[in-house]
C-alpha cells in the first residue's frame, strides 16, 4: 500500500504544477505574439518597399523604353539586395515578368494572379511563387494620368520568417525557464511557511486536534466564551449557551449584541476579573477573565462563567433550616421549663397557680401570627413556617394575611421571590420588628407579594436603584437593608419574565413595602 502523500509534498506539487502549466501557456502566448509581430513588420516592410519601386520616377519613366527590363531588372535587384527582401519582381500590364532575381525568369508570365493588381487594387498577402511560399505585396505602377502600366511584387520568404522566430525562440525560453524556476523556488518556500504556521501538522493531525478541543471544550461543565479583538464572539461552548440563553451558535456575533449587559463592562476593565458575582438574567455567575495570548500579542479575551444560582439558593435553604433548627431546640428548651414550672406548683399542690400559669404561657408557643391553613403548598408553607422560626429568634413578628388559597404546585419561582423578600425585611427590622406578607391569590394560584416591614424604609431617591444589580450599601447606609445587590435584582427579573413589576414604597407599618406582581401566575 503507497504510503500517504505529506500535505508539504502535496502543497509543493500543486504549487510548481501551477507555476509550470502558467509558465508553459505563457511561453505559448508569447510565440504568439511574436510571431505576429514578426509577421506584421516584414507585411508592412514589402508593403513599403512595393509602394516605393511602383512610385519611383525612373520605373515609370522605364516602361517608355523599347526594352524596359534592361533598365528594371538591375534596379529591381540593387532594391531587393538593400531591402533584404527575397524578389523584386516589375511586370507589364499582362503580368510579364521585366525583371526577376533568376534572370531567366524574365520574359515569363508571374506564376500567381495578378489580375487583383492590375485592376488597380493593393494585395498583401501569402502565396505560393516560383521561388516558394512567401509573404508579399503587390502594388500597382501607375502613370502621371492615372493609368496601370504593371505592378511591382516584393516579398520575402516564410522560411525566413520561420527563420527569424527560431532565433527568439531560446530567448523567449531562458526567460521562461527561469521564471519557472523562480516560481518553484517560491513554492518551496510557502510550503516550507505554510507548514512553519501549522507547527508541521498533518491535515489527520489537525482534524483530531480540533476534534479533541471540540470534545474537551464542550465537555467541560464551566462556561467559555471567547470575544476577540474586534469585539466579536470567537468561540462559546455549550454550557455557555445554556448559562446565557445564546444562540446555537453565536460564533461571529458582536458581543455587545448576544451577551448579558451585566458581562460587556467586564470586557473593557483593565484589572483582571477573578471569581466576580453576576447577575446575568436570573442567573448568578461567577466570571473570571483571561486574556488570550498567541506569540506574545493577545488575540481574545476569555471569560470562564460559573453558575452559582442553585448553590445560593441551597446555601439559602440551608441557612432555613438551621435557623428552624435552632428555633426549635430553643422552644424545646423553653417548653422544658416551662412543664418544670408546672410540675413544681403541681406538687406544692397550687392547682389555681397551675391552671392560671398554662393560660398565661398558652399563646406563647406560635411563631407565626396568622394561619397556614389557605396555603396548601408543602415548599411553600415550609417556607413562610421557616422564616416565621428566623423572626421569632430575632425577636420579631412575621405575619402571614392571604387573600384566598393557594394551590399546591407553585413554582421555585414564587419561592425565590417571597424568600428573599421575607429576608430583606427580616435584616430591616430590629427586636420587636413586625413584617406582614400579604399574597394574592386568583383561582389558587399566586399573582402577587406585597412585604411591609417597621424597619428605617428606603429613601425615595433610591426606590428605583434597589433593583439594579449589585446595588447595596451593606456597610451600614440605608440600602443596606433592602439592596443585598442580587436578590431584589433577581425579584425584578423574575417579576419581568412573568409579565409583571416589581416596586418599592413607603409602608404604613413605618418601613417600606415591596410589591411584586405576575401577569403569569407563579
Amino acid at each position: 500500500m503507497l504510503r500517504t502523500r505529506t500535505l508539504g509534498f502535496q502543497l509543493l506539487l500543486l504549487q510548481v504544477g501551477i507555476v509550470l502549466l502558467t509558465v508553459g501557456l505563457t511561453g505559448v502566448l508569447v510565440v504568439r505574439l511574436q510571431q505576429e509581430q514578426i509577421r506584421d513588420t516584414y507585411r508592412q516592410q514589402v508593403l513599403s518597399v512595393a509602394t516605393s519601386v511602383a512610385r519611383l520616377p525612373s520605373v515609370i519613366a522605364a516602361y517608355e523604353e523599347a526594352d524596359p527590363s534592361t533598365t528594371l531588372q538591375p534596379l529591381a535587384e540593387l532594391i531587393r539586395e538593400s531591402s533584404g527582401m527575397t524578389f523584386v519582381v516589375i511586370t507589364d500590364a499582362e503580368g510579364i515578368r521585366y525583371s526577376h532575381p533568376d534572370p531567366g525568369r524574365i520574359g515569363e508570365r508571374v506564376s500567381t494572379d495578378p489580375s487583383t493588381t492590375l485592376r488597380g487594387e493593393v494585395f498583401v498577402g501569402t502565396e505560393t511563387g516560383t521561388l516558394g511560399e512567401s509573404l508579399r505585396a503587390k502594388v500597382p505602377v501607375r502613370s502621371d494620368d492615372g493609368r496601370v502600366l504593371g505592378a511591382a511584387s516584393v516579398g520575402i520568404l516564410e522560411s525566413q520568417l520561420a527563420a527569424d522566430l527560431r532565433e527568439d525562440v531560446p530567448v523567449v525560453a531562458a526567460w521562461l525557464a527561469a521564471a519557472a524556476l523562480l516560481g518553484a523556488i517560491a513554492a518551496a518556500l510557502v510550503t516550507r511557511l505554510v507548514r512553519r504556521r501549522i507547527f508541521g501538522l498533518e491535515p489527520e493531525e489537525i482534524a483530531h486536534l480540533l476534534e479533541a478541543r471540540e470534545a474537551m471544550l464542550h465537555g467541560i461543565r464551566e462556561g467559555v466564551v471567547a470575544v476577540d479583538e474586534h469585539g466579536r464572539i470567537a468561540l462559546a461552548n455549550d454550557e455557555a449557551v445554556r448559562l446565557l440563553e445564546l444562540d446555537a451558535d453565536p460564533t461571529g456575533r458582536r458581543a455587545e449584541q448576544i451577551l448579558d449587559p451585566a458581562l460587556i463592562p467586564l470586557l473593557a476593565r483593565d484589572r483582571p476579573v477573578a471569581d466576580e458575582a453576576v447577575l446575568a438574567g436570573e442567573r448568578l455567575l461567577m466570571v473570571n477573565r483571561t486574556p488570550a495570548q498567541v506569540g506574545g500579542r493577545q488575540v481574545a479575551q476569555v471569560l470562564t462563567l460559573r453558575d452559582r444560582t442553585e448553590l445560593v439558593e441551597a446555601m439559602r435553604a440551608l441557612h432555613g433550616q438551621r435557623n428552624l433548627a435552632e428555633t426549635l431546640r430553643a422552644q424545646a428548651h423553653e417548653f422544658s421549663n416551662r412543664l418544670h414550672v408546672v410540675q413544681g406548683l403541681i406538687e406544692l399542690g397550687r392547682h389555681q397557680d397551675a391552671v392560671a400559669y398554662i393560660d398565661r404561657i398558652g399563646a406563647g408557643g406560635r411563631v407565626l401570627t396568622g394561619s397556614l391553613d389557605a396555603v396548601h403548598d408543602a415548599a411553600l408553607g415550609a417556607l413562610i413556617l421557616a422564616k416565621a422560626s428566623v423572626a421569632r429568634e430575632r425577636g420579631a413578628r412575621l405575619t402571614l394575611e392571604s387573600e384566598g388559597e393557594v394551590a399546591d404546585g407553585v413554582g421555585d419561582d414564587l419561592i425565590t421571590v417571597l424568600g428573599n423578600l421575607v429576608d430583606n425585611a427580616l435584616d430591616a427590622v430590629g427586636p420587636d420588628g413586625r413584617v406582614v406578607v400579604r399574597l394574592a391569590v386568583h383561582d389558587g394560584q399566586v399573582t402577587g407579594v406585597r412585604v411591609d416591614d417597621d424597619g428605617p424604609g428606603i429613601a425615595p431617591e433610591h426606590r428605583e436603584r434597589v433593583f439594579e444589580p449589585g446595588m447595596t450599601t451593606k456597610e451600614g447606609a440605608v440600602l443596606s437593608q433592602h439592596g443585598h445587590g442580587i436578590g431584589l435584582a433577581q425579584v425584578a427579573r423574575i417579576a419581568q419574565r412573568r409579565g409583571g413589576s416589581a416596586s418599592v414604597a413607603g409602608s404604613p407599618l413605618g418601613g417600606a413595602r415591596v410589591e411584586v406582581s405576575f401577569r403569569e401566575p407563579a
